[in-house]
Formats: C-alpha cells, sequence, structure tokens
C-alpha cells in the first residue's frame, strides 16, 4: 500500500477477535498491511493465570506490552519482571521471553509490533481445532522468523501456576 492512508476510530467492541493459543484471546485492532508495515496494535485479553505464549524470540520484531488491567509477568531475557497497569514491558527483538497474566482476575495489554506482520501468526493460532503438538508450534512460528523453547516455558509454568 501506498499513498495517504486512511483514518478511523475503532469502536470498543470493534476490531476482529480471535482466540490464540491457551486461555489467551486477541482483538486486532491495526493490522501492519494498513500501517504499510510499520506496526501493528492488537489487545490480548487474558485468563486468570493464562500463559501468552512458550518461551520464544523474534529475529525481525519489537514488542511493545501497555498493560491496561491486571497484573502481567514476563521472562526478559533471563530476568523476571511483573507490571501492572499504566506499566510498559518492551521485548526487543533477538530476546528470549514469554508473559503471561501474574494474577487472579483477568488482565488486558495493548500490544504495538513494530514492524508489523506479525498479527498474521496469531490469526493463524485461531485456525487450531486443539491445542498443537510443540512440533508443530514450533514450525508455524518458523514460519514468522520466531523460535520457540518449551523446555525454558515449563519452569516458568510451574513456578507461577500458570495455564496454557
Amino acid at each position: 500500500m501506498t499513498g495517504q492512508l486512511r483514518t478511523l476510530v475503532l469502536g470498543a467492541q470493534q476490531g476482529q477477535v480471535m482466540p490464540s493459543v491457551g486461555h489467551v484471546t486477541n482483538r486486532f485492532m491495526i493490522d501492519g498491511g494498513e500501517t504499510e508495515g510499520r506496526f501493528t496494535l492488537l489487545q490480548h485479553l487474558f485468563e486468570p493465570k493464562a500463559l501468552a505464549a512458550p518461551m520464544h524470540r523474534h529475529h525481525d520484531e519489537d514488542e511493545y506490552s501497555f498493560v491496561l488491567a491486571g497484573s502481567i509477568g514476563a521472562v526478559l531475557d533471563g530476568e523476571e519482571v511483573i507490571g501492572g497497569p499504566g506499566d510498559l514491558i518492551f521485548k526487543p527483538r533477538g530476546q528470549w521471553h514469554t508473559f503471561w497474566n501474574a494474577g487472579d482476575e483477568p488482565a488486558t495489554v495493548l500490544e504495538i509490533i513494530s514492524p508489523g506482520g506479525l498479527e498474521d501468526l496469531f490469526k493463524s493460532f485461531g485456525s487450531l481445532t486443539g491445542p498443537p503438538d510443540p512440533q508443530h508450534l514450533a514450525e508455524m512460528a518458523a514460519e514468522f522468523h520466531c523460535d520457540i523453547d518449551l523446555e525454558a516455558t515449563f519452569p516458568v509454568i510451574a513456578r507461577h501456576g500458570l495455564v496454557f
């Protein structure tokens, strides 16, 4: 797409809502195709104690998670942090990370991904009919230049009593 981008007001009940892996739902707000690939904007809607994704790293994208509601835990390059409403969690490209709802209530994150395009991986999760086997999940991620480390994920799940 070239030329002038369209302007819009996305209503509170608008945007494509799709299940993700595990106990997280995604609300797609602005796709990379609408920003000439510069960024993607979506919401992650977490059930209590829900892990968003296994330990992974992107080679091409930076992620910015702005916590709107709840408490979000994250492992960022081996360090565990907790963010609350108003906090921004930065996950730079090339860094191993995972994140989860650290509370017993639902949580919401506004996610900015730059450059755009990774939302297509998230959308592909919506087509799964059951939990993906680890090999299939790794293959799906690899198509988007992402790596997954399930061995590093299991201790995080156990340590925090998470569901995935």
